[in-house]
């Protein structure tokens, strides 16, 4: 394992990249699928990293709580080195309800994690929809951690994700993140 912390690639008012990914649930999902949501929380994740599996369930509160967001998990890790981190552990882990997200998808090529800059299992981004600008409308709203609990072991001083709740919260009221860059902390995204 790697500690790295995410790092920004994407600024404020970017567009999303847009991505065609297979989802564990067996479908195929592209960011026009998520057009008619408020909010697009796309988190770079995996099965294995102690970092990423911490934070599941506060992604799975998220995509409960929120039914303007669209909460998306991506895994970009190389299967083959890690193979806990294999579309088949996907699909098991979306089937055993581990993992409840809108969507959980596989970036096998990795072209997506390098679009967005992603460094880190977890390194969230969140998008909120111009709607003026159809699917094409998701801007960056913030990128960064999802609450003040950097390892594994530690508790968030609030409720898990909070302060990405607070981000939501501000972009569902239309807005500005005024929060700083936060970092993720997490292991590296393992490269093909």
């Amino acid at each position: 394992m790697v500690l790295q912390e995410s790092e920004r690639e994407l600024e404020r008012g970017d567009r999303a990249p847009d991505f065609s990914l297979p989802g564990a649930d067996g479908e195929t999902y592209s960011r026009a699928d998520f057009a008619d949501r408020d909010a697009l929380l796309i988190t770079f994740t995996c099965n294995h990293c102690p970092y990423a599996k911490a934070k599941i369930d506060a992604l799975n509160g998220l995509a409960a709580d929120y039914e303007d967001v669209a909460v998306i998990g991506i895994n970009p890790n190389d299967a083959d080195a890690y193979p806990e981190d294999s579309f088949e552990r996907m699909e098991a882990v979306v089937e055993e309800g581990i993992v409840e997200y809108d969507a959980y998808l596989r970036d096998e090529a990795q072209d997506i994690a390098r679009a967005y800059g992603a460094t880190c299992t977890p390194d969230p981004f969140l998008f909120a929809n111009d709607d003026a600008a159809g699917d094409t409308g998701f801007q960056l709203a913030y990128h960064g951690r999802l609450d003040d609990a950097t390892g594994p072991e530690e508790r968030a001083s609030g409720e898990p994700g909070f302060e990405m709740r607070a981000a939501i919260d501000r972009v569902l009221a239309g807005e500005e993140v005024a929060e700083t860059f936060r970092p993720s902390r997490g292991c590296s995204i393992k490269w093909n």
